[in-house]
């Protein structure tokens, strides 16, 4: 694949403009399988997990569209993390975009960020693909080199990509940096979703949600201590903006409840 050659001027790369339009990969993701795991779908009717991913996401959308309207940096970009491996954030960021999709004046991005153990395609039933550490490996790839198009017309899938030990580094460069501005920026419609890995088991996670707009932390209910939510929370506490989800709590006999709260 031939790529243009780097601005005269010593501008830095476009690490998201298509370096050729053919090169966007399509997936069809399996709704059937997907509604069938319990997931959110477009088709999947008015079930539990639909309705409750649409109330965890309405103060979502709110606050992204307050700071894309005043101007704050990547304040479209949410990380969904969790304290400890486990507690189900792969799950709801996955719900999270696929509600968030259904929205008929949003598009969403979901990108897996997890590099050390990524979990997002695996999930959704596609094979492993370059994406996100590819991008910041690489000195003329692109996002659009990587981008999955999916049968979900409003939802793009950005993979983790290969496994690197620099990934902290990496996730802290000017380069990712570069990257989550022109993301940010490029589709005033876009709300981007990235699934990090638990932040008392990596530095990667605080690295990268230092750099978020929101972060909403999952919680297993009746699993994770009150000291490691604390002691997760305090590693946040650059962040702007966090929330949590209370992932996996009996609310009814017979089903699961997610709580929201501020």
């Amino acid at each position: 694949m031939d790529h243009p050659d780097p601005p005269a001027n010593g501008a830095p790369r476009s690490i998201v403009t298509p370096a050729d339009p053919d090169s966007v990969r399509y997936v069809d993701l399996n709704l059937a399988r997907l509604h069938q795991m319990g997931m959110v779908t477009h088709d999947g009717g008015r079930t539990s997990a639909a309705e409750d991913f649409r109330i965890i996401k309405r103060p979502l959308l709110r606050n992204a569209i307050a700071a894309i309207g005043a101007g704050t940096r990547n304040g479209n970009l949410v990380v969904v993390t969790s304290a400890l491996p486990g507690e189900g954030k792969t799950y709801c960021a996955i719900n999270l975009a696929m509600s968030i999709a259904m929205e008929k004046d949003h598009t969403v991005l979901l990108v897996d960020a997890d590099v050390a153990r990524p979990s997002v395609l695996k999930v959704l039933g596609l094979p492993a693909a370059p994406g996100l550490m590819d991008i910041l490996l690489s000195d003329d790839m692109t996002v659009s080199d990587v981008l999955l198009r999916t049968n979900i017309p409003n939802l793009s899938i950005v993979p983790a990509g290969r496994n690197n030990k620099h990934a902290t580094e990496l996730l802290a460069s000017q380069t990712m940096s570069a990257l989550l501005t022109e993301i940010a920026g490029r589709y005033p419609d876009r709300i981007v979703i990235f699934d990090s890995p638990p932040l008392l088991l990596t530095t990667e996670a605080n690295v990268l949600a230092a750099q978020m707009g929101q972060v909403v932390m999952v919680i297993e209910a009746e699993t994770t201590t009150q000291r490691e939510v604390r002691e997760a929370l305090r590693r946040l506490d650059s962040c702007p903006r966090v929330d949590l989800i209370c992932n996996k709590a009996r609310g009814f006999a017979g089903g699961d409840y997610y709580g929201y709260y501020d």
